[in-house]
């Protein structure tokens, strides 16, 4: 019997921008499962409760569940070891997305860790699509709190999310 391909996609998704999206909806092309594993990470100091990003990521899970006709996709809290979190859920690849230059140069560190941690586990990189390249969840944040135009760059519901948080 062949093993799912269970792909991990880690993030904090504060919040989840139109790039995130983008990113699941090329990855659950390769996988068979995709875990969107939304990290704790409180020393980001977070404009989102750990609750909230974990309800603005299955929203858009729902929808593109819904759109594939399946629930490929799925989401998990972690608050340990990327590499630790992997192995729990049985996955077999790391999913990340490049936006630019400066993202290529963490990322190549991260995979050699990650490398030596567990060398079973693939890094999949996936460029961030031409429309998607710029959008970062700081920038966004900051666009917002600014009262400027943000719905190109957030699913509607997150544009919802942070008016009120700016409100």
């Amino acid at each position: 019997m062949a093993r799912d391909r269970i792909g991990i996609y880690p993030g904090t998704f504060d919040p989840i921008t139109n790039g995130h999206v983008d990113i699941i909806r090329r990855a659950l092309r390769i996988c068979d499962q995709l875990i969107v594993g939304v990290a704790e990470n409180i020393g980001k100091n977070p404009l989102f409760s750990l609750e909230e990003r974990v309800s603005l990521v299955n929203h858009e899970l729902d929808l593109i569940n819904q759109a594939t006709g399946g629930g490929q996709a799925s989401t998990r809290v972690f608050g340990n070891l990327l590499m630790h979190f992997v192995e729990e859920t049985n996955a077999v690849m790391i999913i990340r997305g490049l936006r630019a230059v400066s993202d290529f140069d963490y990322e190549f560190q991260m995979a050699g860790m990650n490398a030596r941690l567990n060398p079973n586990i693939e890094m999949v990189y996936l460029m961030a699509s031409e429309h998607q390249q710029f959008i970062a969840s700081r920038l966004v944040k900051e666009i917002a709190a600014m009262g400027g135009d943000i719905t190109s760059f957030v699913p509607q519901n997150t544009c919802k999310a942070l008016a009120a948080k700016f409100s």
